[in-house]
């Protein structure tokens, strides 16, 4: 069975940096990350992946004031997931206290599904839907400035 999330690839450049910080990197991919929940992260092929549990997060270790993220992201059509910014408590994250770049196909209000910024940028209409296949979330964070693309891999 293939996980319900699975993250390959995030990297982060901080402003002013001359080249990217690798968050995730194969078998030492969770070596950056804090974990928070129950979802049973862990390092498989390369990539970081949950298959069980609800509710688990990865929070870096490291804070970033602006920054770029590139991540690949392979997500079954019932997972609920995304990636948090500007979180006001690393301990109790929620779309309220953080910005979400969503990932939710089946989302119950389509409004915020996967690719907006959930209660701040809703998706077009019949959005992309990201479920059983490789994507790419490239967002740019950048003072208040958010900029989330979504855009599928090929393979």
């Amino acid at each position: 069975m293939p996980p319900h999330r699975c993250w390959r690839g995030a990297r982060t450049c901080l402003a002013g940096d001359a080249g990217w910080v690798t968050l995730i990197d194969g078998a030492t991919g969770l070596d950056n990350w804090n974990r928070v929940g129950d979802a049973n992260w862990r390092a498989e092929d390369g990539a970081i992946v949950a298959d069980n549990g609800k509710g688990g997060f990865l929070v870096s270790k490291n804070s970033y004031k602006d920054f770029q993220i590139r991540a690949e992201f392979w997500a079954a059509p019932t997972a609920n997931s995304g990636i948090y910014m500007r979180c006001s408590d690393p301990r109790n994250l929620t779309d309220k206290n953080c910005y979400e770049a969503n990932i939710f196909d089946q989302r119950p209000d389509p409004t915020f599904g996967t690719g907006a910024i959930v209660h701040h940028a809703p998706v077009p209409h019949n959005a992309y839907k990201t479920a059983g296949k490789w994507n790419t979330y490239e967002i740019t964070v950048k003072g208040s400035e958010l900029t989330v693309v979504l855009m599928a891999c090929r393979r």
